[in-house]
């Protein structure tokens, strides 16, 4: 009996000596305490789902190309037999251009208000036909010399995506600079394929040879 009253006196001495945690806090410490297990479940659930959301990355660059690509055919003049019939973009090699060309067509968008565009695609320089613009790929910058035998005879604005390509035959070649698209012009190259550049397109290159 006498250690049934000891134990007693000790127990309520101990919790006397407890510190009191106020009911306010109580409740807030538990909610931080739920938070964390909650976002640390959402968390998990992520992870675990995420190949779920495997959503192809936005090219913005291959956006900003395919936009330049569309103001070049309001500001670069070709001949009068280039003016019928679809307006044909070539494309040699694998680009990121090809999905970004291939809403001109999806979307009814037409070269100079009247020339429905034509998306080609070139796996080689033998295979490659008549077309108004040429995208050579970088995979075939080494190339270029070939590229250009194709098509010398023929009214054609060859782009490349490789620097330096505009100082060795290029029209138009496209760089980035301060990580910022922007495209370099060589008006002579464009004028040996009886091709009238604008002054206005001049202003929008970044350089001009």
């Amino acid at each position: 009996m006498i250690n049934k009253i000891v134990i007693l006196l000790t127990v309520q001495k101990t919790k006397k000596n407890l510190p009191k945690i106020p009911v306010r806090k109580y409740y807030s410490l538990k909610k931080n305490k739920l938070h964390i297990v909650l976002k640390g479940l959402l968390i998990g659930l992520c992870v675990l789902f995420l190949p779920s959301f495997n959503t192809p990355a936005i090219d913005t660059n291959a956006k900003l190309k395919a936009m330049f690509i569309y103001n070049f055919t309001r500001y670069v003049d070709w001949p009068q037999s280039y003016k019928e019939g679809n307006f044909v973009i070539g494309i040699l090699g694998k680009s990121t251009l090809n999905t970004e060309l291939t809403n001109f067509v999806s979307q009814g968008k037409k070269a100079g208000g009247t020339q429905p565009f034509e998306i080609k695609n070139f796996t080689s320089n033998a295979g490659i036909t008549k077309c108004h613009i040429l995208i050579v790929s970088s995979e075939f910058a080494g190339d270029l010399g070939d590229v250009f035998n194709k098509v010398k005879s023929s009214s054609t604005l060859v782009v490349t995506e490789k620097r330096g390509m505009a100082e060795q035959g290029a029209a138009i070649n496209f760089v980035v600079h301060k990580n910022k698209q922007e495209f370099e012009l060589n008006k002579a190259n464009a004028e040996k394929h009886d091709l009238k550049v604008s002054s206005t397109l001049e202003k929008f290159a970044a350089k001009v040879y």
